[in-house]
């Protein structure tokens, strides 16, 4: 069985020590010193080792000792045993030769608590006084303390959740002492009880945390015609989620050794790339291996993510443009952000004959275009129509003339009230073009045989970046 033990309930013993340590007392000839603190009670043993077996010799005073008398499991404070608080923590990088911390992010850690376990610990500070001015100067500077309660903090560490607690003045027993004074009372002893609410944590996992960010699969040798041993199992590089002087991030997301200075970026920009759905308006971070959670990314930039305010840009790496917009986190999945985009930085629309956009966006084979034929009706078509060796036409695609209208799939065409017309030839179209559909108000690009929603797709490192409160 694994020992454990992290000296907590001594820890909090030495915390009351300190509290109750470094008070002076002055004597008849007005000379000032401070009152030691032990741990441990006068018992009648205790008090004979003290004074050497001694009659002769009395315990010296004053003093304060410090002692546990009760331990009990606190049921008003339990809580379910089985949970677990998880917390990401990133150092920041420390160079050790020169003593001083670095302007990047060194070790992070994945931190797994399990819910402490309550206790009620008592404990008795006695006063021992030579005489009762002696007792009345501790007194007086002790029980201000307490009103009602002391916070006391038994380690800085800013992860440990039972740091704090408070410590509460129960009782005040004025003095040991009892009428006839015996051969045994040299000493008054005046017990203050106090009362602590504290928590016994179990031991904590904590994980090191690392991006992996190189794949090396191919196992074949290919100069001797062989498969390698040294890799014949998957090479895991991993690296820092900041790049670090020297490092740079290539096309694909992967950061690589290199003797280029790269000056630090935001951890989002340079570590995932991207892929926006705006099917359901959500963008999604993904890096190497799977979606990435928001949250943590919000967590490792300065300032604070605040739902609709924070704001998000997105460069195409098609014509360089950016698009901006706020975002808030998905509230069911945190590796997606709902986006409002500012549309006013969306790509201008391109002029084609004289106009900007379409009207609609239907699929020939399937939908009858007579309800929407009016002169100026723009549509863009998903499907081809019309033939040239057809026999007859449709009329709705029929013109003036009896010939309908033949066109090809991502076209458009307008009826100009008498017939129908090609305004835009995909198979004959070389350049990106933009257009937007005024029954949804969402615009569209034309590139490499495709449209597509002009925001949709990958944006890979380097190519986004988002901005938090503060």
């Amino acid at each position: 069985m694994l020992h454990f033990y992290d000296g907590q309930i001594r820890r909090y013993t030495t915390q009351m020590m300190r509290i109750l340590s470094n008070f002076p007392v002055k004597d008849g000839k007005g000379n000032t010193k401070e009152v030691p603190v032990m741990y441990g009670d006068l018992t009648r043993q205790v008090a004979n080792i003290i004074r050497e077996n001694s009659e002769n010799k009395l315990p010296s005073a004053p003093r304060i000792s410090v002692y546990i008398t009760g331990l009990e499991l606190d049921r008003e404070r339990l809580t379910d045993a089985t949970y677990t608080r998880k917390t990401n923590i990133r150092e920041r990088a420390y160079d050790e030769d020169a003593g001083e911390y670095l302007n990047y992010q060194g070790k992070n850690y994945t931190v797994e608590r399990l819910i402490p376990t309550p206790y009620l610990m008592r404990l008795n500070a006695d006063i021992w006084a030579s005489n009762t001015d002696q007792k009345l100067q501790l007194l007086e500077q002790i029980l201000v303390l307490f009103n009602p309660s002391l916070e006391m903090q038994t380690t800085d560490n800013f992860i440990d959740w039972t740091s704090i607690t408070v410590v509460n003045l129960e009782n005040v027993t004025w003095s040991n002492r009892s009428v006839p004074v015996g051969v045994d009372s040299e000493i008054d002893i005046a017990t203050l009880t106090f009362s602590v609410p504290i928590y016994i944590s179990p031991p904590t996992k904590v994980k090191k945390m690392g991006v992996i960010t190189n794949v090396i699969t191919s196992m074949f040798d290919e100069e001797r015609g062989t498969i390698e041993d040294g890799v014949s199992a998957p090479q895991l590089n991993q690296y820092d989620d900041f790049p670090r002087p020297g490092s740079v991030v290539n096309e694909y997301g992967y950061k690589a050794q290199s003797e280029v200075a790269n000056e630090m970026a935001n951890l989002n920009y340079n570590t995932y790339g991207l892929y926006l759905d705006t099917g359901s308006a959500q963008l999604i971070a993904r890096g190497v291996v799977g979606n990435v959670s928001w949250r943590e990314i919000f967590e490792a930039l300065p300032g604070t993510y605040s739902a609709g305010v924070s704001q998000i840009y997105l460069t195409n790496v098609d014509n360089s443009l950016t698009v901006t917009g706020t975002f808030s986190l998905n509230p069911f999945d945190e590796g997606k952000i709902e986006i409002d985009f500012d549309t006013d930085t969306f790509p201008t629309d391109s002029v084609i004959q004289g106009k900007t956009n379409i009207d609609y966006i239907i699929d020939p084979t399937r939908f009858n275009p007579t309800s929407i034929k009016q002169a100026g009706t723009r549509l863009l078509l998903l499907e081809d129509v019309g033939s040239d060796i057809a026999t007859e036409v449709p009329n709705a695609w029929k013109n003036a003339d009896g010939s309908g209208l033949v066109a090809n799939a991502n076209d458009i065409v307008e009826w100009d009230g008498s017939n129908w017309n090609i305004v835009f030839d995909a198979s004959e179209s070389t350049e990106t073009t933009y257009t937007t559909n005024l029954n949804t108000g969402t615009q569209y690009r034309y590139k490499d045989g495709e449209w597509f929603k002009s925001i949709d797709g990958d944006y890979p490192v380097g190519t986004w970046r988002i901005e938090l409160d503060g």
